[in-house]
C-alpha cells in the first residue's frame, strides 16, 4: 500500500510539473475574456477531456502506437526530451516558439488542452510511468492531475487576479526550469537505453 501510495504521487508530481496548469491560467483567462461565467467552465472542462483523453490512450495503447510506428521508447524520450526542453526553456526564459497569437475564444478549451497541457512532454512522461508502474499508477496519478487542474483552470479568473500577473509569471518561469531539469534527465534515459 505504501508503495502504490508513494508511487501515486511521485507519478503525479511529475504529471502536475509538466502539465503545468499555472501557467495556462493567465492564457486561458485571456483567451476566456467576455465569456459568460458557465461557457468559461465548459471551456475549462473541454481543456481537461482533451488532455486526458490523449493520456489515457497514451497510456493505454503506447506499444501499439509504437510499433505500427515503427518507433521505440528510447527514440521517443529522445525527442519527446529534446521538445520538452525547449518548452522548459520557453516557460522560463519567457519566449514563444512556433505560437500563434491571434485569439480563438471558441476553441479555448482544445488550444489549452493540447498542445498546451498534454503536449510531447506530459505523453512522453505518461508512457515512461507505464514502463516503470504499469497501468494503475499512472492511471490513478492522470486522474489526479486532470482534478487538479479542472480545479484551476475552472477558478482561473479568480487565482489570476489574486496572484497577480507578477507571481503567476515567476511561477511560471520557475516550473520553466523544472521542466528542463526533467526533460534533461529523459534525454539522458534515451541515450544511456540506446547505447546500453
Amino acid at each position: 500500500m505504501a508503495d502504490l501510495i508513494s508511487g501515486v504521487l511521485y507519478a503525479f508530481a511529475a504529471l502536475f510539473v509538466i502539465l503545468d496548469p499555472i501557467l495556462s491560467v493567465p492564457i486561458f483567462a485571456a483567451m476566456t475574456k467576455g465569456q459568460t461565467t458557465k461557457e468559461i467552465h465548459k471551456q475549462a472542462f473541454i481543456a481537461v477531456a482533451v488532455a486526458g483523453c490523449l493520456m489515457y490512450i497514451f497510456l493505454v495503447f503506447n506499444t501499439l502506437i509504437f510499433e505500427i510506428l515503427g518507433l521505440t521508447l528510447p527514440t521517443f524520450q529522445i525527442a519527446g526530451g529534446i521538445l520538452l526542453f525547449i518548452l522548459g526553456m520557453q516557460m522560463a526564459l519567457g519566449i514563444a516558439i512556433g505560437t500563434c497569437k491571434e485569439r480563438a475564444t471558441s476553441v479555448a478549451g482544445v488550444v489549452i488542452g493540447t498542445p498546451l497541457l498534454c503536449g510531447p512532454g506530459a505523453i512522453t512522461t505518461v508512457m515512461l510511468l507505464s514502463r516503470d508502474y504499469g497501468i494503475l499508477i499512472p492511471f490513478l496519478a492522470i486522474t489526479l492531475s486532470l482534478i487538479a487542474t479542472w480545479i484551476i483552470l475552472f477558478y482561473a479568473d479568480l487565482i489570476q487576479r489574486l496572484l497577480g500577473e507578477v507571481v503567476t509569471d515567476i511561477m511560471g518561469k520557475v516550473l520553466g526550469m523544472l521542466v528542463a531539469a526533467i526533460a534533461i534527465k529523459i534525454i539522458f534515459a534515451g541515450i544511456m537505453a540506446m547505447v546500453g
